[in-house]
């Protein structure tokens, strides 16, 4: 079976394997425990993947947070600055087609505790324009909230021209970068990014890890309360092993990312123009944008993508979208904020590769997703 579908989860390279494996049996002390070697062992792995995740970002380890993935990162930026923040009546901006880790944690804040937010529209591509930014601050915004890359298309805000505006108004920018880790440059310091969440599983590290950037001097407040760790913003005994496997991941990343991401960006551009000249009513959304390398999102004329991909289910593993929304069979609240009709949003798939996709793999994609419309659209 052909697996497309590295935007949901990448396997775990044998690499990152190798390096976590002596943190669950030899080196398997809680760095947390201070007064003998086991527990020194621990926090000296912590301390180095927090530098080498660090250096990658070009920010400072004190400002790396570990958590169990980029939800709850997004939750505890998104919770942690508004319930510190509270008592000045916060106003936050955001777009309709960040992930949902990002939708629901609004929605709740405002249902519950009268967040005032604003949804920007996104063009025909999906992208947030930064002159409709400005406009929408008022007084008392202190946040906007933009992923790096969509999740579901690929297309890329303008982040550092955002960035500078919140930057000349003093608002916290906070972006959601799991599908951009290791496939651009991110250097959210640079750009003006004060938050930023990734999450290992992307990146062909475990899961159950990720991180959360804060840059220095924005204040959270503490979502876990416990035995103080990472400095009481995140309490709980450290994923060790996790910790250490998404840091080598970062590491090969750091050290191929560049030749790997302009490989894929060829087998994505390969397989729509294979798909394209071989299926008629096919589009691609958010083609003409600047994109993340290892996504395309196609709309397919007449077919239902739950239906192809229950055709192809085993054959080629494909999504409608989100992984999140897997389950939901309604049409993507990404396609529908760019103007798409339900119709053309239920059919359409989403394919991503990833690091060990070949050539040949694509080709027999190609075919598989072919004869699956044909068969279709016969019936």
């Amino acid at each position: 079976m052909i697996y497309l579908d590295y935007c949901a989860t990448t396997p775990v390279d044998t690499r990152v394997l190798e390096a976590m494996l002596p943190y669950f049996d030899a080196v398997f002390g809680n760095p947390s425990s201070r007064s003998h070697l086991y527990g020194w062992q621990a926090q000296e792995a912590v301390d180095a993947a927090q530098k080498r995740i660090a250096d990658w970002l070009g920010v400072s380890p004190d400002e790396i947070v570990f958590t169990s993935g980029a939800t709850e990162s997004i939750n505890m930026a998104l919770r942690g600055f508004f319930f510190r923040h509270r008592e000045d009546n916060p106003h936050f901006i955001s777009a309709p087609t960040e992930h949902k880790a990002v939708l629901e944690t609004l929605s709740y804040l405002e249902e519950n505790y009268g967040l005032e937010v604003d949804y920007l529209p996104v063009d025909a591509q999906g992208r947030v324009r930064p002159e409709d930014v400005l406009p929408a601050i008022k007084p008392n915004t202190r946040m906007v909230i933009l992923m790096w890359g969509n999740n579901e298309t690929g297309v890329l805000h303008p982040i550092a021209a955002i960035a500078e505006i919140c930057r000349s108004r003093g608002i916290v920018l906070m972006s959601d970068a799991t599908q951009a880790a290791g496939k651009c440059v991110m250097r959210p310091r640079d750009v003006g990014v004060d938050m930023l969440a990734l999450s290992s599983h992307k990146m062909y590290g475990p899961k159950g890890v990720g991180i959360l950037y804060v840059r220095r001097g924005v204040e959270l407040h503490p979502l876990i309360s416990g035995g103080g760790q990472q400095k009481g913003r995140r309490s709980g005994t450290l994923n060790v092993p996790a910790i250490v496997g998404m840091a080598r991941a970062i590491e090969i990343l750091a050290q191929e990312g560049a030749e790997e991401s302009q490989r894929l960006e060829r087998l994505r551009n390969t397989i729509e123009r294979q798909l394209v000249e071989r299926i008629d009513g096919l589009a691609v959304h958010g083609g003409v944008a600047e994109r993340l390398p290892h996504i395309s999102n196609v709309a397919i004329r007449g077919v239902y993508s739950e239906d192809l991909l229950l055709a192809l289910s085993t054959k080629v593993a494909l999504s409608a979208g989100s992984a999140c929304n897997a389950a939901e069979i309604r049409p993507s609240h990404v396609l529908k904020a760019m103007g798409l009709s339900d119709d053309e949003a239920l059919s359409s798939i989403r394919i991503s590769v990833g690091r060990f996709t070949t050539q040949e793999q694509i080709n027999q994609a190609v075919d598989y997703i072919t004869e699956a419309v044909r068969i279709l659209r016969t019936r």
